[in-house]
């Protein structure tokens, strides 16, 4: 059995405790001339999986409801049947209902979160299919109790440029336990408060953003399955908010997770519909990284011409890059970022000099300590195959300098990498720059 999320998350919203949600639904039993006794050990065993029997889902429903003053369904409440879905639950409010359900789920720290696989096929295509695709929110305006205006939006948009600078200077894994708990305990009640469509555009927008970075967290955690849900709520809170440009950034953060997963095809697959749907509201910066990832996933597929072509066009977009006129989102999108992306690409189509020459460049950029750990990395793998072992010795020992106080899967997987590399080729000062490497992998996360 699985957890009820669903059900943990509307009880805490409706602030009832298991005896007393137990207590209520004997109470509206008997209004049905049901003789119902449950206590709290029920509620226990209903949260940990165990479906009530008879008509108890439907009175969970009406208990629920009253309390929280709006309609609530069984799949509001963890307990519709399997494959089907209600039409309430296809509404915005039953998108945030599940959407802040994952968040108390994985402020719990649940295991089953963390261990979860990214989901393939027909369902990881669906969430950008329903962006790209109508019906369109024609109002997104909700009543509540906790009237939203501008300084909550601002207190989103602080907080992502703040766990943003946390996720780039400490790592996911060191983040990722704080933005989780600011959704759950501050941004939660705001989307379940009262605020006209306008406001709710924007409310949806600066939430969209923040849980974006939540599931660049997870992913550098390396909870794949769990950083593509956080993706997927961020793709939908994007269509809410009306904002195309947002939703292709979130696009090119599922694009990066397909490469990473190598799925090629995907990538491709999925670069395109942001380039596609976004159109105009795709900036230069975002477009400059999506036609890079793209050109990353056909040389891995050997497709050479439509790598050099989406090379060229990654190029193209980045010399229209205006420090200024881009979104909050897309400040990833540093100089030298293309740079690096072109020498891996270049890499894989076995293109050394090439490849050399762009991650040389990117090197020679200024970036912050995370973003240099990955060019320096990629530098000293063409070292490597070029022969050059000093500079690649020199190039791994900066690496993981940088790289120290740095909680992340992902850059740990780099050090690792660049680490063999160097000890197999057997270059002198290697044992030695492995031990720099190894200092910085030795605190456990």
């Amino acid at each position: 059995m699985q957890p009820n999320a669903l059900l943990d998350a509307l009880l805490a919203e409706a602030g009832m405790s298991h005896a007393g949600l137990a207590a209520h639904v004997n109470q509206a039993g008997r209004s049905r001339g049901l003789a119902l006794r449950y206590e709290h050990t029920a509620v226990s065993r209903w949260l940990k999986g165990q479906r009530p029997r008879g008509q108890v889902p439907d009175l969970i429903c009406e208990v629920l409801g009253g309390r929280l003053h709006r309609p609530v369904g069984l799949d509001d409440i963890g307990l519709g049947i399997p494959g089907r879905q209600t039409a309430h639950a296809t509404r915005l409010s039953g998108f945030v209902d599940r959407a802040t359900a994952l968040w108390r789920s994985d402020e719990l720290g649940r295991p089953a979160q963390l261990t979860a696989p990214a989901v393939t096929g027909t369902p990881a295509v669906i969430p950008v299919w329903e962006w790209e695709n109508p019906p369109e929110d024609a109002d997104v305006s909700r009543s509540g109790t906790l009237r939203i205006g501008p300084e909550h939006i601002e207190i989103l948009r602080a907080a992502r440029s703040h766990y943003e600078l946390m996720y780039r200077r400490a790592g996911g894994m060191a983040t990722r336990a704080r933005i989780v708990r600011f959704l759950g305990s501050e941004t939660a009640p705001m989307l379940r408060g009262s605020y006209p469509d306008d406001v709710g555009r924007q409310l949806h927008r600066a939430t969209g953003s923040l849980v974006a970075v939540a599931g660049i967290c997870a992913y550098d955690s390396d909870a794949h399955g769990l950083a593509q849900r956080y993706f997927h709520q961020a793709l939908r809170l994007a269509k809410a908010s009306g904002d195309r440009g947002l939703g292709a950034y979130v696009i090119a953060l599922l694009v990066n997770q397909s490469l990473h997963l190598r799925d090629f095809r995907q990538a491709v697959a999925f670069a395109e519909a942001a380039l596609r749907a976004a159109g105009s509201q795709t900036t230069p910066a975002l477009a400059a990284d999506l036609y890079a990832m793209q050109a990353k996933a056909y040389a891995q597929l050997g497709d050479t011409a439509a790598a050099l072509a989406c090379i060229r066009r990654a190029e193209t977009a980045a010399e229209r890059i205006r420090p200024g006129s881009e979104p909050a989102e897309t400040g990833y999108v540093q100089p030298g970022l293309v740079n690096v992306q072109v020498a891996e690409a270049l890499l894989s189509l076995g293109d050394l000099d090439g490849a050399h020459e762009q991650a040389a460049e990117a090197v020679g950029t200024p970036a912050h300590d995370r973003g240099r750990v990955h060019r320096l990395a990629m530098l000293c793998e063409i070292q490597l195959r070029q022969g050059e072992a000093d500079r690649a010795v020199a190039s791994a020992a900066e690496m993981a300098e940088r790289a120290k106080g740095m909680e992340s899967l992902r850059l740990r997987d780099r050090l690792r990498v660049v680490r063999e590399a160097l000890l197999s080729s057997g270059c002198a000062g290697a044992e030695e720059t492995a031990g720099l490497i190894d200092g910085a992998l030795r605190v456990p996360l």
